[in-house]
């Protein structure tokens, strides 16, 4: 698979489109654990990347360059806790772009590899803590896993995305051990968790735009 900067870009707008479609479910499921307001949070930062990409990056052609404005974008636009991370992630992955006009199998999965580890060591939060990272860990691990296997990345994707919902929906189950959601204690179990389930859309998007993308090159 080749994916280049136009390919990028045109994730990312999907992306925009995407929160901008779920950000009253956002928001709901943040009401039952949070502010209510990460749905408003995400558009925020991705309407301040819509505005970039129509601009800045029009003519980019540089990949490594769209992810590392992507994430100081989001970061410059969103005050909240999610703003260094999804930051972090981004600019960890543009690193594996770097000096690199087209991205191949290997570069897409070291990527989204390297964007969810990095949110990990941003965010210093672990499996069961009821955040992000029991969608970004599992997905991860399972992508390492098993591209390491296949050398196939659709295929591992796709494997990686199926345990990040898994991980995203078991955050019910979980009672939040981070941030203010933590001080509801027990009553936070049965609600999901909205940076799980945001996490989760953008993963679940890449795995969409690629498979729409292929099955236009057949």
């Amino acid at each position: 698979m080749e994916f280049t900067a136009k390919d990028w870009k045109d994730f990312f707008k999907e992306i925009v489109s995407l929160i901008e479609e779920e950000k009253d479910y956002l928001c709901q499921l943040d009401r039952k654990l949070g502010d209510g307001d990460h749905g408003v949070t995400m558009s925020i930062g991705w309407q301040a990347i819509n505005e970039k990409i129509d601009n800045e990056l029009a003519n980019e052609e540089d990949p490594a360059k769209i992810s590392i404005t992507v994430g100081k974008t989001f970061l410059s636009a969103v005050g909240s806790s999610v703003g260094p991370l999804y930051a972090t992630g981004f600019m960890r992955g543009a690193k594996v772009l770097k000096n690199k006009s087209v991205a191949g199998d290997q570069d897409l999965a070291e990527y989204w590899i390297a964007f969810g580890k990095g949110i990990k060591e941003r965010g210093q939060a672990e499996v069961g803590d009821k955040t992000m990272m029991d969608t970004l860990e599992p997905f991860f691990k399972e992508l390492e896993r098993k591209f390491a296997e296949t050398n196939d990345f659709l295929s591992s994707f796709k494997a990686a995305v199926l345990e990040a919902k898994k991980g995203m929906e078991f955050t019910k189950e979980l009672m939040s051990k981070k941030g203010r959601s933590s001080r509801l204690g027990d009553r936070s179990i049965g609600a999901q968790d909205p940076g799980a389930t945001s996490a989760y859309l953008i993963l679940a998007a890449f795995l969409s735009f690629v498979e729409k993308r292929m099955a236009k090159a057949i």
